[in-house]
């Protein structure tokens, strides 16, 4: 017999809730035009190493990780940003969940098969680059050795504590100046790694949804030198 989600308790559970919340998560983004090509990206959680396997309702957020990665320098778009594993839909692809889980095997050599999607939220415009982004909730059930696999668009694949990304004294504002204006968002600084943009806006708000977010001073602005 199914359990009904609703009594479910732990992380995973609260994760799956926060999507249910629609606007409550989904923040406002910056329109695209006409034209703008549909996208995923795989916003991957497991447990730390150091966490022993259990059910998943003993599972806190403290407990988690997410699956994150840099983008090469040289790239056109959005360079040596940190993101989620993904990129632009293709043909071949089934739907926004095999997009994700396309891109994040390409890219970091990810075992599909260890993953369990909780959820596929709405899709968000990514105006720098014009795309739409379906981003894909995932639960690293089994989890695989992931590393760089095309130096070309990988540079690093790395695994964050939730709870260093929740920490207050790792969150600010971070600031952009682009013709002559100013655009402002969360950022994370992760032991001097900056997580900003469209990554950080996602997190940021899925975790305002999931009820984990700590009391941070958005006054705190740091500029992005980009």
């Amino acid at each position: 017999m199914s359990q009904n989600p609703d009594t479910l308790r732990g992380a995973r559970a609260e994760l799956i809730a926060a999507t249910r919340r629609g606007d409550a998560w989904a923040k406002p983004f910056p329109a695209v035009g006409g034209g703008a090509h549909p996208a995923s990206v795989l916003v991957l959680f497991g447990r730390l190493d150091s966490i022993a396997a259990g059910t998943d309702e003993a599972t806190v957020a403290a407990d988690l990780d997410v699956l994150l990665q840099r983008r090469a320098a040289t790239l056109s778009s959005h360079p040596g940003q940190v993101s989620f594993p993904g990129g632009r839909a293709e043909n071949t692809d089934a739907d926004a969940v095999a997009t994700a889980l396309r891109e994040a095997e390409e890219e970091t050599g990810l075992d599909p098969d260890g993953v369990e999607i909780l959820a596929t939220l709405p899709e968000l415009p990514l105006a720098a680059s014009n795309h739409v982004v379906t981003p894909v909730l995932g639960w690293w059930r089994t989890p695989s050795r992931v590393a760089a696999v095309d130096h070309a668009e990988t540079v690093e694949v790395f695994r964050v504590p939730v709870a260093q990304l929740l920490d207050p004294a790792n969150r600010h504002t971070s600031t952009i100046h682009r013709m002559g204006r100013t655009w402002k968002g969360p950022a994370f600084d992760i032991d001097g790694t900056i997580v900003w943009g469209f990554t950080a806006m996602v997190l940021d708000a899925l975790f305002d949804a999931a009820g984990w977010t700590l009391p941070w001073d958005p006054s705190i602005e740091r500029a992005i030198d980009v």
